[in-house]
């Protein structure tokens, strides 16, 4: 029986397939190519960063480098990377379905992907962008550079976030196998379908302030310029309404994988199955109300940063619930310390950093003196690069065996663990301490007293691109020639692993019917009575 790869041949049955499963790995190496260029944008900056002055560029050159650092990895990468592309190869599959609901759709969404891409990556080859990523008005309206295709490309990739976002909704509503009721929805399906909800309630009005930004430029209209009776300061309350509801779509995914893996590979069933599951929606509540803690310099009232403090800090319960409800399930478990395990335990260090920096950034007092400094870039990258990027690491190795039929080499992966852990450690946690001393983030140069923990960083940061070209080289070589791989390489038991590896074009031979609990986990050096311990 042909697999899914197998099926049909020839360039052309990829780009017009509708195959949920191949449009995932299109997604997926789309991503990871924007995921190259992005990262080198990063050595980039660090290079030049590496002293003060001048290194390998000049002040508008650095600025063009760090939009383009920041647009692309944001809106190209940590956004789409597990919803659109591990999500659409597995959502199908642990549902027991098919496919999603619409595939037409869902390759109408790739492509809406693309153009966007395309369109807001051809200013890398005209005037450029020096924006930064948020895209702060009043100097995105007068800078003569070609931000607005930057603005336009990210106004399209929002129709492919609402698009996928509206399958993924209808799929799980619609589409799920007899018996999978919504007590037995894998952890997963319950992050992206939170997921979801916020990508169609949030993405609009992201899509409504560039467009009006875009009108601002072109026709100086006076919605933000406050040369012409615009407000600047209405701008950020459009965008980070949206931008902080994004940190949820880059995280929520992300903490949907560690939640699938960390039980597999405990050999336990997940503690508190229920919380978790509820907590993705209070997370996914709380981000909508809790924007203008990122402008507590910005003139706010004292009333409204009060507000906006206190509701911050509320995140921190549905995403403590998670984390206790994770190290629960290790506790006693058998655990194998498989690479997508050791991604579990790399996400858990570097997001508990992230998480914990992010009370102290909701904290009043704290915001005030470091708002604008390397401790926010320090916060951001330990919550999106430690959390997301971690969490994506764990997925890709999870999920090689069903991807491709084949095994990765553990001995490798680990190699890459190490590198990635120490890497990011050392390139950003001494910005942390750069921040509390007070340099800004943003800045082309800085003060010599900075220097050293400036080197550190950016050696660091070559530890860390060692680590993904070496995974990126032993995944290469075993999706071609590794070791075929069983059905279901780790014992797991949610749907996806009940069919062949690599599945086949429909993804089930018969149609799946889900009988019992589908976190159960035996082990057979482990007495029944034990592995129920934990319902």
């Amino acid at each position: 029986m042909h697999d899914y790869l197998t099926h049909t041949r020839g360039l052309r049955s990829w780009l017009t397939t509708l195959d949920h499963k191949r449009i995932g790995l299109m997604y997926l190496f789309t991503v990871l190519a924007f995921f190259l260029l992005g990262g080198v944008f990063a050595l980039l900056i660090r290079l030049e960063l590496f002293g003060p002055g001048r290194t390998i560029m000049d002040a508008a050159t650095y600025n063009k480098i760090f939009t383009y650092h920041g647009a692309i990895m944001v809106f190209m990468v940590i956004i789409p990377a597990i919803p659109a592309a591990i999500g659409n190869f597995i959502l199908p599959m642990m549902l027991g379905a098919k496919d999603v609901a619409f595939p037409r759709l869902n390759l109408a969404s790739y492509y809406i992907f693309i153009a966007g891409a395309l369109v807001a990556s051809s200013a890398l080859f005209l005037r450029g962008a020096d924006t930064g990523w948020t895209f702060y008005t009043p100097y995105s309206i007068r800078t003569n550079t070609t931000a607005t295709l930057v603005l336009a490309g990210a106004f399209i990739m929002g129709f492919s976030s609402i698009l996928t976002g509206l399958n993924f909704i209808i799929s799980i509503h619609k589409l799920r196998a007899p018996g999978l009721s919504w007590s037995r929805l894998p952890l997963f399906l319950w992050a992206l379908y939170a997921t979801s909800i916020i990508q169609v309630l949030a993405t609009p009005v992201l899509a409504i302030t560039l467009l009006l930004l875009v009108f601002e430029r072109l026709f100086r209209i006076g919605i933000f310029d406050p040369a012409i009776g615009g407000d600047p300061v209405l701008f950020q309350h459009f965008f980070w309404f949206y931008s902080h509801p994004a940190v949820y779509i880059m995280i929520l995914p992300a903490m949907g994988v560690i939640s699938e893996v960390i039980p597999v590979f405990s050999r336990k069933p997940i503690f508190g199955y229920k919380a978790i599951a509820y907590s993705s929606f209070g997370i996914a509540l709380v981000a909508f109300i809790v924007w203008g803690h990122h402008m507590f310099v910005s003139g706010q009232s004292e009333l409204a940063n009060f507000v906006f403090s206190l509701l911050t800090m509320f995140v921190a319960v549905p995403t403590g619930v998670k984390v206790f409800s994770w190290v629960a399930t290790m506790y006693r478990g058998r655990i194998r310390f498989n690479a997508p395990m050791l991604y579990a335990f790399g996400f858990l260090q570097l997001f508990t950093i992230g998480g914990l920096t992010g009370v102290f950034l909701a904290t009043l007092a704290i915001n005030v003196h470091v708002t604008d400094t390397y401790f926010v870039v320090a916060h951001f990258h330990y919550v999106m690069v430690g959390g997301a990027i971690m969490a994506l690491m764990a997925g890709l190795h999870y999920w090689f065996p069903k991807f491709w039929g084949r095994m990765y080499p553990e001995g490798p992966a680990r190699v890459s663990f190490a590198l990635l852990l120490a890497g990011f450690n050392l390139t950003f946690f001494p910005q942390f301490i750069l921040g509390s001393q007070g340099m800004p983030r943003r800045y082309w140069d800085y003060l010599p007293e900075y220097t050293m923990l400036n080197r550190v960083s950016t050696a660091g940061s070559w530890f860390l691109a060692a680590g993904f070209v070496y995974a990126a080289v032993y995944l290469w070589r075993a999706m071609r020639a590794g070791e075929p791989a069983p059905a279901n390489p780790w014992e797991a038991n949610t749907l996806e692993w009940q069919t062949a590896s690599p599945p086949p074009h429909d993804n089930f031979a018969t149609a799946p019917v889900v009988t019992d609990w589908p976190y159960e986990y035996r082990d057979p050096l482990v007495p029944a009575s034990a592995s129920r311990s934990l319902p």
